[in-house]
């Protein structure tokens, strides 16, 4: 099995592509906050993405089948530690999210959760006894997700909790779904979210949903990062203002700029050529992981390959889609160019997955 793990055989087109978006990423965190209290983000980012690089090595290394056993033992930390964070996580502008580490680092658990997510799923559909998802298993995986979804929106973190959901969707899409099961997720689609709208949902979460539809009505309060934002895009214009001179970026109207609305001051700076560059990497990205979910030697590995795809798919739609005002503001980082370390060690720890996927393809 030794030379399945040769590093040669990782699949360096992925690992280019992965690198590039990191690259532009860096460089934009640099731009907008080298003149802030963040002007260490840059080099920090750097850290992560090469400490990311020994964890998706680490990962590879580790035949998914071992993973995948211990599926249970994840699942079960993993709620505990989100319940740890319930009770003594650190609390940053109203979401009690992390659990402080050393040297002004922090552990964020529902980034880590995801991988436990994409591991249940895979294991669950493969032992499928069936060829075909039952009612019964149907309601029961989506039972094992909403207890971490639950607890992650208690944080509150609505919009990581959301993003398990595409990793069950893709499952469930591939091993395929009868009209019945169709009728009760267009059921749960209707009630759930007019019942957490209602009843789940903070007051400054509710306003962030009406300022998506008209950030006008409030361009100070509710609307004013949606407004700012758009207004970083547009003023990109085709070639971009060029790094450190976006002006939205540069004179602090836009808020945290090198974290979730990265993609607005990189529109800004970068122009239409360099989000068409950023977004063709994505895609390529994508496509790639798509392409070892095909060449996966069992079920068990194309799950993986295509939970990580969905996962990305949704980070990718849902931020882009925010910086431009189509969808409302959910605090979802933009893979592999937000900062932040859990997150980007999240997104190599995946790309390990696929990568271990992809090591093992040729046996049987």
């Amino acid at each position: 099995m030794a030379h399945y793990r040769s590093i040669r055989d990782l699949d360096w087109p992925l690992m280019l592509i992965t690198l590039s978006l990191c690259a532009l990423g860096i460089l934009q965190i640099y731009s907008a906050t080298h003149d802030t209290v963040w002007k260490d983000a840059w080099w920090k980012q750097m850290l992560f993405v090469s400490v990311g690089l020994l964890l998706l090595w680490f990962v590879s290394s580790i035949d998914y089948h071992t993973l995948l056993g211990q599926v249970p033992l994840f699942y079960g930390v993993s709620v505990v530690l989100l319940l740890t964070v319930l009770l003594v996580g650190t609390k940053v502008f109203g979401s009690r999210r992390w659990i402080p580490l050393f040297a002004g680092f922090h552990f964020q658990v529902s980034e880590f959760v995801k991988l436990v997510i994409i591991l249940l799923v895979a294991r669950y559909l493969t032992e499928l006894k069936s060829d075909h998802l039952e009612t019964r298993d149907f309601l029961k995986i989506g039972g094992l997700v909403a207890l971490p979804m639950a607890l992650v929106i208690k944080q509150p973190d609505l919009g990581t909790a959301l993003s398990y959901l595409p990793i069950v969707a893709v499952g469930i899409f591939l091993v395929g779904l009868s009209w019945r099961q169709v009728l009760l997720i267009g059921f749960l689609a209707l009630v759930l979210p007019v019942t957490a709208y209602q009843f789940v949902l903070q007051d400054y979460q509710k306003a962030r949903l009406v300022s998506f539809l008209n950030p006008e009505l409030d361009p100070r309060g509710s609307g004013y990062q949606v407004i700012q934002s758009q207004i970083a895009v547009g003023s990109g214009g085709m070639w971009g203002l060029g790094v450190t001179r976006g002006t939205q970026t540069q004179l602090r109207f836009l808020p945290v700029p090198h974290t979730d609305f990265i993609f607005a001051t990189f529109g800004e700076e970068h122009g239409f050529v360099g989000v068409v560059v950023a977004l063709g990497l994505y895609f390529l990205l994508l496509m790639q992981i798509v392409q070892n979910a095909q060449a996966a030697p069992d079920r068990a590995g194309m799950f993986i390959c295509m939970g990580v795809a969905g996962l990305l798919l949704f980070h990718l739609l849902v931020n882009v889609g925010m910086v431009v005002g189509r969808m409302p503001i959910t605090g979802i980082p933009l893979p592999l160019m937000s900062a932040g370390g859990s997150s980007t060690l999240s997104v190599f720890l995946m790309l390990g997955l696929v990568n271990n996927v992809r090591l093992r393809r040729f046996v049987n």
